[in-house]
Protein backbone atom coordinates (compact mmCIF):
# COMPACT_ATOMS: atom_id res chain seq x y z
CA UNK A 1 0.00 0.00 0.00
CA UNK A 2 1.12 3.60 -1.02
CA UNK A 3 1.15 6.41 1.49
CA UNK A 4 1.54 9.72 0.61
CA UNK A 5 3.56 11.44 2.77
CA UNK A 6 4.15 15.14 1.19
CA UNK A 7 3.32 16.34 -2.17
CA UNK A 8 4.33 14.37 -4.83
CA UNK A 9 6.16 11.69 -2.33
CA UNK A 10 4.84 8.82 -1.70
CA UNK A 11 6.24 5.36 0.09
CA UNK A 12 5.44 1.69 0.18
CA UNK A 13 6.69 -0.46 3.27
CA UNK A 14 7.95 -4.35 3.29
CA UNK A 15 6.63 -6.47 6.29
CA UNK A 16 9.60 -8.30 7.13
CA UNK A 17 12.26 -5.42 7.93
CA UNK A 18 10.04 -2.61 7.46
CA UNK A 19 12.31 -1.93 4.14
CA UNK A 20 10.51 1.58 2.83
CA UNK A 21 10.42 2.21 -0.83
CA UNK A 22 10.22 6.00 -1.72
CA UNK A 23 8.21 7.49 -4.42
CA UNK A 24 8.74 10.84 -6.40
CA UNK A 25 6.28 11.79 -8.85
CA UNK A 26 8.02 13.35 -11.99
CA UNK A 27 6.37 14.90 -14.90
CA UNK A 28 6.07 10.88 -17.25
CA UNK A 29 5.90 8.63 -14.04
CA UNK A 30 7.73 8.03 -11.07
CA UNK A 31 11.10 7.34 -9.41
CA UNK A 32 11.46 4.22 -7.20
CA UNK A 33 14.06 4.38 -4.51
CA UNK A 34 15.13 1.18 -2.67
CA UNK A 35 12.22 -0.72 -3.72
CA UNK A 36 12.05 -4.22 -1.97
CA UNK A 37 11.49 -6.85 -0.74
CA UNK A 38 9.58 -9.56 -1.75
CA UNK A 39 8.49 -10.90 -5.15
CA UNK A 40 4.41 -10.40 -3.79
CA UNK A 41 4.99 -6.66 -2.35
CA UNK A 42 7.35 -5.30 -5.42
CA UNK A 43 4.50 -7.18 -7.63
CA UNK A 44 1.87 -5.11 -5.41
CA UNK A 45 3.61 -1.70 -5.64
CA UNK A 46 4.09 -1.97 -9.52
CA UNK A 47 0.18 -2.33 -9.57
CA UNK A 48 -0.81 0.51 -6.96
CA UNK A 49 1.23 2.74 -9.43
CA UNK A 50 -0.35 1.29 -12.78
CA UNK A 51 -3.88 2.21 -10.97
CA UNK A 52 -2.29 5.72 -10.30
CA UNK A 53 -1.09 5.64 -14.21
CA UNK A 54 2.50 6.37 -13.17
CA UNK A 55 4.81 4.06 -14.37
CA UNK A 56 7.79 3.45 -13.61
CA UNK A 57 10.66 6.14 -15.17
CA UNK A 58 14.07 5.94 -12.92
CA UNK A 59 14.80 3.86 -9.75
CA UNK A 60 17.56 4.72 -7.37
CA UNK A 61 19.80 2.11 -4.88
CA UNK A 62 21.36 4.24 -2.04
CA UNK A 63 23.72 1.14 -1.54
CA UNK A 64 24.73 -1.78 -2.40
CA UNK A 65 23.21 -4.02 0.62
CA UNK A 66 21.17 -6.82 -0.99
CA UNK A 67 17.92 -5.42 0.40
CA UNK A 68 18.28 -2.32 -1.64
CA UNK A 69 19.46 -3.43 -5.17
CA UNK A 70 16.20 -5.56 -5.45
CA UNK A 71 13.90 -4.91 -8.83
CA UNK A 72 11.08 -7.20 -10.40
CA UNK A 73 10.11 -7.27 -14.21
CA UNK A 74 6.28 -5.84 -13.28
CA UNK A 75 8.49 -2.82 -12.36
CA UNK A 76 9.69 -2.07 -15.96
CA UNK A 77 13.38 -1.29 -17.19
CA UNK A 78 13.90 2.00 -16.44
CA UNK A 79 17.48 2.50 -15.78
CA UNK A 80 18.41 2.26 -11.87
CA UNK A 81 21.25 4.67 -10.86
CA UNK A 82 23.43 4.75 -7.87
CA UNK A 83 26.65 6.00 -7.08
CA UNK A 84 29.51 5.27 -8.73
CA UNK A 85 30.97 3.10 -5.95
CA UNK A 86 27.42 1.42 -5.36
CA UNK A 87 27.79 0.68 -8.78
CA UNK A 88 31.00 -0.52 -8.96
CA UNK A 89 30.45 -2.90 -5.30
CA UNK A 90 27.62 -4.62 -7.25
CA UNK A 91 29.19 -5.47 -10.47
CA UNK A 92 32.23 -7.32 -8.20
CA UNK A 93 28.91 -9.32 -6.41
CA UNK A 94 28.01 -10.23 -10.32
CA UNK A 95 31.00 -10.96 -11.48
CA UNK A 96 31.52 -14.04 -9.33
CA UNK A 97 30.13 -17.34 -11.02
CA UNK A 98 28.53 -18.24 -7.72
CA UNK A 99 26.72 -14.44 -6.89
CA UNK A 100 23.20 -16.08 -6.37
CA UNK A 101 24.27 -19.03 -3.89
CA UNK A 102 26.79 -15.99 -1.85
CA UNK A 103 23.61 -13.68 -2.03
CA UNK A 104 21.06 -16.65 -0.91
CA UNK A 105 23.00 -17.27 1.97
CA UNK A 106 22.35 -14.03 3.51
CA UNK A 107 18.53 -13.42 3.04
CA UNK A 108 16.65 -14.12 6.03
CA UNK A 109 15.14 -17.83 5.69
CA UNK A 110 12.08 -17.51 6.06
CA UNK A 111 11.35 -15.23 2.73
CA UNK A 112 14.47 -16.11 0.96
CA UNK A 113 12.39 -18.36 -1.75
CA UNK A 114 9.70 -15.09 -2.14
CA UNK A 115 12.72 -12.76 -3.04
CA UNK A 116 13.11 -12.26 -7.28
CA UNK A 117 17.15 -12.25 -7.83
CA UNK A 118 17.39 -12.67 -11.79
CA UNK A 119 17.19 -8.38 -11.67
CA UNK A 120 19.15 -8.03 -8.69
CA UNK A 121 21.54 -5.50 -8.68
CA UNK A 122 22.23 -3.92 -12.16
CA UNK A 123 22.97 -0.58 -11.12
CA UNK A 124 23.59 2.24 -13.37
CA UNK A 125 26.33 4.39 -12.18
CA UNK A 126 26.34 7.88 -11.82
CA UNK A 127 29.34 9.83 -12.74
CA UNK A 128 31.23 10.58 -9.63
CA UNK A 129 30.57 13.63 -7.57
CA UNK A 130 26.95 13.51 -9.33
CA UNK A 131 25.63 16.02 -7.33
CA UNK A 132 21.52 15.66 -8.77
CA UNK A 133 19.39 12.84 -10.19
CA UNK A 134 19.12 12.84 -14.06
CA UNK A 135 15.37 12.56 -14.59
CA UNK A 136 12.47 14.36 -15.43
CA UNK A 137 11.05 15.23 -12.34
CA UNK A 138 11.30 17.41 -9.31
CA UNK A 139 15.01 18.16 -8.20
CA UNK A 140 16.73 15.49 -6.03
CA UNK A 141 19.87 16.51 -4.44
CA UNK A 142 22.50 13.27 -4.02
CA UNK A 143 24.28 13.32 -0.77
CA UNK A 144 27.08 10.66 -0.81
CA UNK A 145 28.63 9.85 2.00
CA UNK A 146 31.05 7.24 3.60
CA UNK A 147 28.79 5.68 6.19
CA UNK A 148 27.41 1.89 6.48
CA UNK A 149 28.50 0.87 2.82
CA UNK A 150 30.25 1.36 -0.05
CA UNK A 151 29.15 4.16 -2.23
CA UNK A 152 26.20 5.13 0.33
CA UNK A 153 23.87 8.06 -0.40
CA UNK A 154 20.87 9.71 0.65
CA UNK A 155 18.52 11.78 -1.39
CA UNK A 156 16.95 14.85 -0.69
CA UNK A 157 13.90 15.77 -2.73
CA UNK A 158 13.69 19.74 -2.61
CA UNK A 159 10.33 20.86 -3.58
CA UNK A 160 8.82 18.39 -1.11
CA UNK A 161 11.46 18.30 1.43
CA UNK A 162 12.05 14.96 2.12
CA UNK A 163 15.27 13.21 3.07
CA UNK A 164 15.86 9.87 1.66
CA UNK A 165 18.34 8.18 4.25
CA UNK A 166 19.02 4.82 3.04
CA UNK A 167 20.11 2.53 6.03
CA UNK A 168 20.53 5.70 8.16
CA UNK A 169 18.54 7.47 11.06
CA UNK A 170 15.82 4.22 11.93
CA UNK A 171 14.27 4.20 14.81
CA UNK A 172 14.55 0.33 14.59
CA UNK A 173 18.40 -0.22 13.76
CA UNK A 174 21.31 1.99 15.37
CA UNK A 175 24.14 2.61 13.08
CA UNK A 176 25.71 -0.55 11.29
CA UNK A 177 29.31 0.19 10.94
CA UNK A 178 31.07 -1.12 7.51
CA UNK A 179 33.83 -2.73 8.82
CA UNK A 180 36.33 -2.60 5.88
CA UNK A 181 37.29 0.91 6.04
CA UNK A 182 40.29 1.76 8.43
CA UNK A 183 37.68 4.07 10.70
CA UNK A 184 34.14 2.79 10.41
CA UNK A 185 33.19 5.28 13.08
CA UNK A 186 34.98 8.06 11.91
CA UNK A 187 33.13 7.31 8.66
CA UNK A 188 29.93 7.29 9.88
CA UNK A 189 30.27 10.11 11.94
CA UNK A 190 31.00 11.91 8.74
CA UNK A 191 28.05 10.73 7.23
CA UNK A 192 25.88 12.07 9.87
CA UNK A 193 27.80 15.36 9.71
CA UNK A 194 26.81 15.61 5.81
CA UNK A 195 22.91 14.55 6.44
CA UNK A 196 22.98 16.72 9.40
CA UNK A 197 23.76 19.88 6.60
CA UNK A 198 20.86 19.19 4.70
CA UNK A 199 18.62 18.61 7.67
CA UNK A 200 17.83 22.11 7.35
CA UNK A 201 15.99 21.82 4.12
CA UNK A 202 14.04 18.22 5.46
CA UNK A 203 10.66 18.11 6.79
CA UNK A 204 10.01 14.63 6.28
CA UNK A 205 12.24 11.77 6.58
CA UNK A 206 12.27 8.27 5.23
CA UNK A 207 14.62 5.79 6.92
CA UNK A 208 15.86 2.81 5.05
CA UNK A 209 13.91 0.62 7.75
CA UNK A 210 11.33 1.93 10.52
CA UNK A 211 8.80 4.79 11.12
CA UNK A 212 8.99 7.89 8.78
CA UNK A 213 9.71 11.17 10.60
CA UNK A 214 9.17 14.50 10.58
CA UNK A 215 12.43 17.53 11.45
CA UNK A 216 11.72 17.15 15.16
CA UNK A 217 12.82 13.32 14.08
CA UNK A 218 15.59 14.00 11.86
CA UNK A 219 17.54 15.87 14.14
CA UNK A 220 16.74 13.50 17.04
CA UNK A 221 17.60 10.57 15.18
CA UNK A 222 20.97 12.04 13.90
CA UNK A 223 21.15 12.83 18.07
CA UNK A 224 20.95 9.35 19.17
CA UNK A 225 23.32 7.80 16.61
CA UNK A 226 26.23 10.12 17.34
CA UNK A 227 25.59 9.43 21.25
CA UNK A 228 25.49 5.55 20.33
CA UNK A 229 28.77 5.84 18.00
CA UNK A 230 30.50 7.51 21.25
CA UNK A 231 29.88 4.83 23.66
CA UNK A 232 30.65 2.18 20.94
CA UNK A 233 33.69 3.74 20.85
CA UNK A 234 34.51 4.59 24.48
CA UNK A 235 33.50 0.94 25.06
CA UNK A 236 30.72 3.11 27.59
CA UNK A 237 27.35 2.18 29.13
CA UNK A 238 24.58 1.91 26.16
CA UNK A 239 21.28 3.88 27.06
CA UNK A 240 19.44 3.25 23.42
CA UNK A 241 15.85 3.03 23.09
CA UNK A 242 16.31 0.75 19.89
CA UNK A 243 18.50 -1.51 21.69
CA UNK A 244 16.72 -1.94 24.90
CA UNK A 245 15.42 -2.45 27.30
CA UNK A 246 12.89 -1.78 26.36
CA UNK A 247 13.01 -2.81 22.71
CA UNK A 248 10.13 -3.04 20.65
CA UNK A 249 8.57 -5.64 20.51
CA UNK A 250 9.33 -8.81 17.98
CA UNK A 251 12.63 -6.41 17.66
CA UNK A 252 14.98 -7.65 19.80
CA UNK A 253 17.19 -9.32 18.07
CA UNK A 254 18.42 -5.98 16.77
CA UNK A 255 20.38 -6.14 20.58
CA UNK A 256 22.52 -8.92 18.79
CA UNK A 257 23.57 -6.50 15.68
CA UNK A 258 25.17 -4.06 18.66
CA UNK A 259 26.57 -7.23 20.76
CA UNK A 260 28.81 -7.98 17.03
CA UNK A 261 29.87 -4.76 16.46
CA UNK A 262 30.93 -3.98 19.90
CA UNK A 263 33.16 -7.43 19.10
CA UNK A 264 34.27 -6.53 16.17
CA UNK A 265 35.41 -3.35 17.12
CA UNK A 266 37.16 -4.73 20.70
CA UNK A 267 38.98 -7.43 17.91
CA UNK A 268 40.07 -4.42 15.77
CA UNK A 269 41.44 -2.71 18.38
CA UNK A 270 43.23 -5.69 20.04
CA UNK A 271 44.75 -5.98 16.38
CA UNK A 272 46.17 -2.75 16.48
CA UNK A 273 47.45 -2.11 19.98
CA UNK A 274 44.77 0.34 20.78
CA UNK A 275 43.46 -0.43 24.31
CA UNK A 276 39.82 -1.77 24.23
Amino acid sequence: MLTQLAEGVLVHQSELLQNNTAVVQGRAGVLLVDPGITGDEMACLANDLRELGQPVVAGFATHPDWDHVLWHDELGEAPRYGTARCASFMRDVLSDADWKARVTEGLPPEIADEIPLDPFGRITALPAGTAELPWDGPRVRIIEHPAHAPGHAALLVEESGVLVAGDMLSDLFPPMLDFDPADPIGDYLAGLELLEGVAGDADVVIPGHGSVGGADQLRARIDLDRAYLRVLRDDGVLDDPRIGPPAKEGWEWVADIHEGQRHQLAQRNQGDGTPS
